[in-house]
């Protein structure tokens, strides 16, 4: 009998604790998938910051190259612009200009006008999120800066780098990427890809340096009588090759960080971006070294920016051969394109600007439907990707080099675009700001 009770009370205690075993084991489950979901949230968000440290770090590598590749006199004013554009475009942005590409109603006619578009007090995610665009935004108007240098007004320059940062890149940038957020924009819908923005970033500063370079006019003494172009060479090639091995750095950030998430993917897209990056250099190097005897270079930094520029839309979709010959294919491209828009366009770009960024942007947009490993015409795809990708590509030069002609003839009309003759020939530094970038060692020439 003593047993029989035993077994009846083991049996009683199984059925009443059975429950409570099978409810615990749900919510033990739901606690760690929580954790995971939390730690996840964590990784993504501080990695996504890196990546905009690094791309903020970027504009240096701007200044350093523009600076390098300009003359003395003006180095100071360069330094200024890329420090400007940067904090002018950082308020511009965040009052606006993100509202305009991610709020809900994003987009040219949208109603969401005023910043951070649904960001509400910790809302961890959507704060990481507006740095990492911030510093994109930057990055775009801080190309136009090249292709105007030595002869623009520092007020004229403060001025179109608001309007770019607060509606022309946002409103290309909702078309886009506004899915990314809040928002949804038509290019996305129908399936364009700039997984990093070939096209929403460089493309649209590269059109809009096309633009501003044209009304501004070339610099003194770069066309001779005969409408022959002369070299005014820069004066700090080693500062240049610095400010190339920083931008590299800093595209680490640029590609791999617009994963926005911390996974593997971000070390797929590293070793692409590096792969074309070098090929760019590489055949520069060598196209420079035919047409011009020598190997150039400023061609081969140029070269190397350029295949930067191209693997940034397609990175995450093509393989590792893929962007070795996108990046090939933009070392013939920039020297090519450099010497056309020198010698046939006779648009003066002191830094290639155009080249690296308007036209290998293109590039880099078309290449994505040809090596994308799913919809690539390459790969089987067809050409439905590439027509959508030539469609966004020429809609961003409609847009980006329309509205900056619009834009730079209203402000020479206006506050004034273009320096003095006479300030010109002294320096902008002396002229604009009042000071020498190398006091003491400054030999001033009129060329």
């Amino acid at each position: 009998m003593r047993k029989i009770r035993l077994y009846i009370v083991f049996l009683v205690l199984i059925a009443l604790l059975t429950p409570v075993a099978v409810i615990a084991a749900p919510a033990e489950s739901s606690s760690v998938e929580t954790i995971k979901e939390e730690l996840q949230t964590n990784i993504n968000i501080v990695w996504t910051c890196i990546a905009a440290f690094l791309v903020f770090f970027m504009q240096a590598g701007f200044a350093m190259v523009e600076a390098g590749f300009t003359r003395a006199k003006n180095a100071v004013n360069i330094l200024m612009k890329n420090l400007m554009d940067f904090s002018v475009g950082t308020i511009a942005f965040f009052l606006i200009g993100f509202g305009l590409m991610f709020g809900k109603t994003n987009g040219l006619f949208g109603t969401t006008l005023f910043g951070l578009s649904g960001v509400e007090p910790g809302a961890d995610w959507n704060w990481t999120f507006l740095i990492f665009q911030t510093v994109f935004a930057a990055t775009a108007a801080t190309i136009v800066s090249g292709a105007m240098a030595e002869r623009t007004k520092f007020v004229g320059y403060l001025v179109y780098s608001f309007f770019i940062t607060l509606f022309i890149y946002p409103i290309f940038g909702s078309w886009a990427w506004g899915g990314l957020l809040d928002g949804g924009g038509w290019l996305e819908k129908l399936g364009f890809l700039d997984f990093a923005g070939s096209t929403v970033v460089h493309s649209i500063g590269g059109w809009l340096a096309l633009a501003g370079a044209i009304i501004l006019g070339p610099r003194i003494g770069k066309y001779g009588p005969d409408r022959k172009p002369k070299a005014i060479l820069g004066h700090n090639i080693p500062l240049a090759a610095l400010g190339v091995f920083i931008l590299w750095f800093g595209w680490f950030g640029f590609n791999p960080g617009s994963t926005t998430v911390g996974d593997g993917s971000i070390g797929y897209i590293a070793v692409t971006t590096n792969l074309s990056a070098a090929a760019g250099a590489i055949v520069a190097m060598c196209v420079s070294w035919v047409i011009m005897k020598k190997p150039d270079a400023s061609m081969a930094l140029n070269g190397a920016l350029a295949g930067l520029v191209s693997i940034t839309a397609p990175c995450d979709g093509v393989t590792p051969v893929g962007a070795i010959v996108i990046g090939a294919v933009c070392g013939v491209l920039v020297v090519s394109s450099v010497l056309f828009i020198d010698h046939v366009l006779k648009v003066d770009d002191p830094v290639g600007a155009v080249s690296v960024h308007g036209v290998c942007g293109l590039w880099g947009t078309l290449a994505a439907g040809l090596f994308n490993m799913e919809s690539g015409l390459f790969y089987g795809g067809g050409l439905k990707q590439l027509g959508v990708q030539a469609l966004g590509a020429g809609t961003a030069f409609v847009w980006a080099f329309g509205l900056g002609l619009i834009l730079f003839y209203a402000i020479s009309k206006t506050i004034g675009l273009r320096v003095t003759p006479e300030e010109e020939l002294k320096g902008l530094d002396i002229g604009e700001h009042g000071m020498e970038a190398y006091s003491g060692f400054q030999i001033f020439t009129t060329t």
